[in-house]
């Protein structure tokens, strides 16, 4: 077994692997960027380094620097967790190079199937096919114009080397073709270092259904199931459910037999998802992901195979203590993620902002995994993502009522979320019967009148009574605590006082309620300026493009006129309620 892991990520994954180290008697160590000093899996962990920097680029996707920590923490072991450096096949051959063991799939099934081409050539070697698409990168807009005309609009443009929905934009007619590549591009590059993309039919109603797979050094491949990933706004998951729902189990038997393949088929080991479209009765391979994905509680409250458990074993050369005919799916398990988002009705908004308070759910079949604790605070350069509400229920009713009643019991405060959203899903008939699709929640679904009805904080008092305090300091970039004594004011949270919050604003609308002011709806970065002083404007079209939270968010005009000021430029910080720019009518 390893002795010591670093893990290479931030937030509730991290705090997950350490977690799973430290029941198997694994030394842990952290990374953490300059926002994330006092995070907790930098507090759970046994030791902690710093990576410097605030942005992701600047801190966890900077290879030097991490490569530098690893050798300098004796690590024998990474666990890069998923999203940054997770699917990036450079990055564990630096690793396994440096002679330690990169806690994922070889270097070469990541280059396989983390460059989507070349996946779904894999995938078709093996007899496993996908929705019709290319196998050559985006150039050029007029090969998007081609091939929709070709095969039909609307089309997906996707990022090569990425997953999670980001990077992704569906390109509805000729007019879109120019902006979906460059909003996908520059998303794809933020969040996974590189902005190649390609493009494939996009279905108009399918079901996102996936299958988890394990495969260890000695040849072995089973599959846990299958999960329904299909509750999504912008191409990425608000709620997924093990065992997939509402499809006959032969076809469900068949994707799992479909995945195995793809595995066996790029000498994969260690974790896995194969995802799927399902439409009319047909199943069309997609992606596969190879990484631990964020749903992955869902499959272990389904089977009781704790997942990061058999992937620290696998990496240790460890072979699978059990078979296909071992694995068992019992009972319904739903995993909520809850974002720091306003639901905004429909419009999704980033929240970031401290976290006045956090109190976790608890019962019978009620686990909740989560990065923070009341007081940390959601940056605006990470994904938003707070925590994940996961339950189990004997079947799915009985799931859904148990959901229900956690979300109600579970309170956050200081940031919006996407809770109200989540419930108006659950409780919906479209979900509750099997009738909904990846594009419901965004066409479909009735959010009005759904938005963020929480608290803020307020400023506290003077009190200069001094209190023990543990702080975390620095030396040489590792991380120490130590214990202080300070003022209760800069220790004690400050008190809370009830306040509405309204969306400030909205993506793909204006905030400015129909007078041509238009301010940033929350804190982010300008990433395209789309009009000019002068320009002629209709109600709707984009004034500019605002990035938080990895997320572009369209910012419109609200009214039809004429451009009188343009208040800022791209690559500027905004705050909530910052003016980006005046229409006069």
């Amino acid at each position: 077994m390893l002795k010591n892991v670093l893990v290479a990520n931030r937030g509730e994954i991290a705090v997950r692997v350490i977690r799973a180290c430290k029941e198997l008697g694994i030394t842990t160590t952290a990374v953490y960027s300059e926002l994330d000093r006092d995070s907790l899996h930098v507090r759970l962990a046994d030791q902690a380094f710093a990576l410097g920097g605030q942005t992701a680029a600047e801190s966890y996707l900077n290879t030097e620097r991490m490569l530098e920590i690893i050798a300098e923490s004796g690590a024998d072991g990474v666990h890069p967790g998923y999203g940054f450096f997770s699917e990036n096949a450079d990055f564990a051959r630096a690793i396994t190079d440096m002679g330690v063991t990169f806690i994922g799939p070889p270097p070469e099934a990541i280059e396989v199937m983390g460059d989507k081409i070349s996946a779904r050539e894999a995938a078709e070697k093996v007899g496993v096919y996908g929705v019709p698409g290319t196998t050559e990168l985006i150039t050029d807009p007029a090969q998007v114009l081609a091939f929709g005309d070709d095969k039909g609009w609307p089309v997906a443009i996707k990022a090569a080397y990425g997953g999670g929905g980001r990077g992704m934009k569906v390109v509805a007619g000729p007019d879109e073709v120019e902006d979906a590549i460059e909003s996908a591009q520059r998303e794809a590059l933020a969040y996974f270092g590189r902005d190649e993309i390609y493009m494939e039919r996009y279905l108009s109603a399918p079901r996102h259904v996936e299958v988890q797979v394990l495969a260890d050094t000695h040849g072995n491949v089973v599959s846990l199931g299958t999960r329904d990933c299909s509750a999504q706004r912008r191409h990425q998951k608000l709620i997924e459910e093990a065992p997939a729902p509402g499809i006959d189990q032969a076809i469900l038997d068949d994707m799992s037999e479909a995945a195995k393949k793809v595995a066996v088929g790029c000498d994969y080991t260690n974790a896995g998802t194969v995802e799927f479209l399902y439409e009319d009765g047909s199943f069309y391979y997609l992606e596969m992901n190879t990484r631990l994905q964020v749903e992955h509680p869902v499959s272990e409250l389904v089977t009781g195979i704790d997942l990061v458990e058999q992937q620290l074993r696998v990496a240790a050369g460890e072979e699978l203590s059990f078979t296909q005919d071992d694995i068992e799916i019992r009972g319904h398990a739903i995993e909520i993620r809850i974002n720091a988002e306003d639901p905004a009705e429909g419009a999704f908004l980033p929240s970031p902002g401290p976290i006045t308070t956090l109190a976790a759910p608890d019962g019978f079949g009620t686990r909740f995994d989560t990065g923070y604790n009341s007081g940390d605070e959601i940056s605006q350069f990470y994904d938003n993502l707070v925590g994940k509400l996961c339950v189990w229920g004997h079947d799915r009713p009985t799931a859904i009522r148990r959901a229900l009643r956690a979300l109600d019991e579970l309170v956050i405060e200081g940031v919006a979320t996407t809770i109200p959203a989540d419930i108006a899903i659950l409780e919906s008939n479209e979900f509750q019967e099997n009738t909904h699709s990846t594009n419901w929640v965004e066409n479909g679904l009735d959010l009005t009148g759904i938005r963020y009805q929480g608290t803020t904080p307020s400023s506290g008092d003077d009190d200069e009574d001094l209190i023990e305090r543990t702080m975390p300091v620095e030396v040489n970039g590792r991380r120490f605590d130590v214990k202080l004594w300070v003022p209760e004011t800069s220790a004690a949270q400050s008190p809370k006082k009830k306040k509405k919050r309204s969306a400030g604003g909205s993506a793909g609308g204006s905030s400015g309620g129909g007078n041509g002011v238009i301010e940033a709806p929350m804190q982010g970065t300008i990433v395209d300026v789309q009009a000019a002083v002068g320009d002629t404007v209709s109600a709707g079209d984009t004034i500019v493009v605002l990035e938080a939270m990895k997320m572009e968010n369209a910012i419109t005009a609200d009214i039809d006129g004429t451009i009188g000021e343009i208040s800022v430029a791209q690559g500027d910080s905004v705050g909530s309620g910052d003016l980006l720019a005046r229409i006069t009518a």
